[in-house]
């Protein structure tokens, strides 16, 4: 499985407990593509959430953040890391 970073933008103000159900939002409906969200980061005062997933293709991530009701602005394949 690849492992993928995506972005949400225009989350300002975004308080934990939001981040908190929006990330469980993700997590309900993840089975349906064989994806799994691991963690997620927010910044309330740019607005900017962050999300680290794997899975079995990028669409695959995208399709779970549109059942979920909050897309991507931005999602990128991480094919390099250093532990």
């Amino acid at each position: 499985m690849a492992i993928y970073m995506d972005v949400h933008s225009g989350m300002q103000g975004i308080s934990s407990d939001d981040l908190v159900a929006a990330h469980q939002k993700d997590l309900d409906a993840e089975h349906t593509e064989d994806v799994h969200f691991s963690k997620v980061w927010a910044d309330p005062k740019s607005g900017k959430v962050f999300c680290l997933a794997e899975g079995p293709s990028m669409d695959a991530v995208r399709r779970v953040h549109e059942r979920a009701g909050h897309p991507a602005d931005e999602l990128y394949e991480c094919s390099l890391t250093v532990e």
